[in-house]
């Protein structure tokens, strides 16, 4: 399965959610569906990172789009909401801010002891600690996803080179989302539903093949603030 067609399966799901949440204004099975996308855009920022050609391009791209977004996003979740959110963009923005601020920590020749295996360990660490940080950040500011999304996104890059771990991550961080809710709402068998359809993009995720496929390099950037408009007034 390549990038391409992963991107079309998050925004397929993705547009499939916010219909539901302009039609309904309340929870349905097309927001379970929905969950299906954010995992995909997460994964694919690490992959991003990781083959950019042009990091400081990657950056200002998400953080334009970030910022056109804003107005759609806002129209569009005033069918539903009241409540202030930054759009996916912002999140996503975020997440590659951790990875590079984890990379550049754990790469950087500065030696914080004589021990190379202990001095790799706590540049390690402190990378984390800069990520957990930055998700604090996230959530503060209402960002989509919040925490949960820095989260998995900084895991997809932490673990890409062991499948394993990065399955028993994603699936371990799921848990524990959905598990706080549970502790903080009361149980409610939507929570369970949710984090199983959360859970299940990472069978498409795993199926990658590590090709881009079709190169449309713009489509989701501007698929995202178009397809919110066409909802925000075909709903409002």
């Amino acid at each position: 399965m390549t990038s391409f067609v992963l991107k079309i399966i998050a925004m397929i799901t993705m547009c499939i959610d916010h219909v539901g949440n302009a039609y309904f204004h309340h929870a349905t099975f097309m927001n379970l569906i929905g969950r299906i996308a954010f995992p995909i855009f997460a994964f694919q920022i690490s992959e991003g990172y990781t083959h950019t050609k042009n990091l400081k391009k990657y950056f200002l791209r998400l953080f334009i789009f970030a910022v056109i977004s804003q107005i759609p996003f806002m129209l569009f979740s005033s069918l539903y909401t009241t409540s202030f959110t930054f759009n996916v963009f912002a999140t996503l923005f975020f997440g590659l801010i951790a990875i590079f601020a984890y990379d550049k920590l754990t790469n950087t020749q500065h030696a914080i002891c004589k021990n190379n295996k202990l001095n790799l360990i706590f540049k390690q660490l402190f990378g984390i600690f800069i990520a957990i940080l930055i998700g604090i950040l996230a959530q503060i500011l209402n960002c989509d996803y919040g925490f949960f999304g820095i989260a998995i996104i900084f895991m997809f890059y932490l673990f890409k080179n062991d499948k394993l771990a990065m399955v028993i991550s994603f699936i371990t961080a799921c848990v524990l989302k959905y598990g706080i809710n549970i502790i903080l709402y009361g149980y409610n068998i939507w929570y369970i539903l949710l984090g199983i359809f959360t859970i299940l993009p990472i069978i498409f995720i795993c199926m990658y093949n590590g090709k881009q496929g079709k190169k449309l390099k713009y489509l989701l950037y501007a698929f995202y603030p178009i397809h919110l408009l066409i909802i925000y007034f075909i709903f409002m």
